[in-house]
């Protein structure tokens, strides 16, 4: 097995730097309220964009298959919240309660696009239904995430639903002045994807970089010793494990094939990065906000060396399986 395959991509060392200098060269002052208005500039820009590239006709040519997509809801909106607080015990004495917090975040958000049909595309999986369900994850978690995430913090001291309200109003208007312009500009967000990829990871290391300038500032790494990054890492992995478990053989209880239930794992284990840092910053205090995006930015990582390694062997088994299938069909064939 490739060691390639567990280094992290330029993305995620664009993070690592963009921490580093955020530790070593915070924002401050005038300087950082530059960078807020910036942010939220960002922020309304790259939903936009969100809503100028999603296409409507994907999620409404693969409604057909709704077993499938309520399994993936379920799992995203469902079962990763239950897990987060039915583990409580388990993943408090790791981790400090902000970071618990940030964990319980984690659990609210909605499903990654791009890597989710990537996984299953690898994995010989049922592609079209993986763009179905992971764009309308993406598109109902605009709304359903910060609704899940003021009632689940509620119960634990968290936000109030007048932030909620806002977060909704903030995101979710350019995303729908978005759809709207898609008539008129989604041509061309559809040809200059790589520039509308930068944006939309700029707009991400732009408010990453913010968060934590004011956690520092807020004397995040004093309050971050290296054996609780260690117990981070555990309970993420502890999450994963989970999610990726019960998706994989509560698909097959449910009586899912193969290729419906590779997109079953792939899109209903995974959490996007992309919608979590800007949710973050609208939905916590400035000061906050780096300890709560860590869980996510770690499980990210995480997320992706682990299913790049699991859609290899799904690919892998699945040729084995063609190859012994292919004499079986063979006999067949010549019977007839």
């Amino acid at each position: 097995m490739s060691l390639r395959r567990f280094l992290p991509d330029n993305f995620t060392l664009c993070l690592i730097a963009t921490v580093i200098t955020a530790s070593l060269l915070p924002c401050r002052g005038s300087v950082a309220h530059m960078f807020d208005w910036a942010t939220d500039l960002a922020i309304a820009l790259l939903f936009f964009l969100h809503g100028a590239k999603l296409s409507r006709e994907a999620v409404v040519s693969g409604l057909t298959n709704w077993r499938l997509h309520l399994t993936v809801l379920a799992s995203t909106f469902v079962l990763f919240p239950i897990l987060g607080l039915l583990l409580k015990p388990v993943l408090l004495p790791l981790v400090t309660p902000s970071l618990y917090v940030g964990m319980l975040f984690l659990c609210t958000l909605p499903s990654t696009v791009q890597s989710s049909i990537a996984f299953t595309s690898i994995a010989r999986g049922n592609v079209s239904a993986a763009v179905c369900s992971a764009s309308a994850s993406s598109l109902l978690g605009i709304v359903i995430t910060p609704l899940l995430t003021g009632l689940v913090l509620q119960a634990h001291g968290g936000m109030s639903w007048s932030s909620v309200g806002e977060i909704v109003l903030q995101l979710f208007v350019p995303f729908v002045a978005g759809q709207v312009a898609q008539r008129w500009i989604g041509g061309w967000v559809q040809r200059h994807r790589p520039v509308v990829g930068l944006v939309d990871q700029g707009s991400i290391l732009l408010v990453v970089y913010t968060a934590f300038s004011a956690a520092v500032l807020q004397g995040l790494w004093k309050q971050l010793p290296l054996h609780v990054l260690g117990g981070v890492l555990i309970v993420n992995a502890v999450l994963l494990a989970c999610a990726l478990l019960i998706t994989r053989y509560g698909s097959r209880a449910l009586g899912f094939d193969r290729e419906d239930e590779i997109t079953i794992v792939f899109c209903g284990s995974k959490k996007s990065l992309a919608s979590g840092v800007p949710m973050a910053n609208v939905l916590f205090p400035a000061h906050a906000i780096g300890m709560i995006v860590l869980p996510l930015m770690l499980f990210h990582q995480m997320q992706l060396m682990t299913c790049a390694v699991l859609a290899r062997r799904y690919a892998e088994r699945g040729e084995i399986n063609k190859r012994k299938a292919s004499p079986a069909a063979a006999q067949v064939a010549t019977a007839d």
